[in-house]
């Protein structure tokens, strides 16, 4: 079975190939424009969706390239939130190294708002950093998959 989730301009598209049962939650969007965080949650939410949320570890994915999630601290240092309001899962994080470190060497706010993405020294699954909300970084959206635009293919077993 291969999934896989794309983007087409504004649209979200999901297109899951060869599946006999497919049971999609959500559907993605991988943003090629550079924003702040407020900017990109704004461009998400312009789109029908919102910033994206990890629930899970099939969800966090490696990447290349540093991406805006939905998690801040802005509202209270140190109590991490998701853009819905619910609370991080402190069981299944994904904070590389010694992160969050709420660094104010660059900016004096410090760093409320939390990007993923490859950095050297980064194993595994562990590429979460907080960061200040004024960086402009690629984002990620999601929304849910019964509001998305899909695709659906299906082939016999055995093609």
């Amino acid at each position: 079975m291969t999934d896989t989730r794309s983007q087409i301009g504004s649209i979200y598209t999901c297109e899951v190939e060869n599946c006999c049962l497919c049971l999609i939650v959500s559907c993605y969007y991988f943003s090629t424009n550079y924003l702040t965080w407020s900017e990109s949650r704004d461009e998400c939410r312009q789109k029908g969706g919102d910033l994206v949320q990890i629930d899970s570890r099939e969800e966090q994915v490696k990447h290349t390239d540093k991406f805006w999630i939905g998690l801040t601290d802005s509202e209270k240092e140190g109590t991490w939130l998701w853009v819905d309001r619910s609370p991080l899962n402190k069981r299944l994080t994904f904070w590389s190294g010694k992160e969050p470190d709420n660094r104010a060497m660059y900016n004096p706010d410090g760093e409320d708002c939390v990007r993923m993405g490859k950095k050297a020294g980064a194993p595994d699954l562990k590429c979460w950093f907080d960061q200040s909300c004024k960086y402009t970084y690629r984002s990620i959206c999601e929304k849910p998959a019964e509001t998305g635009h899909f695709t659906l293919q299906i082939s016999p077993i055995g093609d």
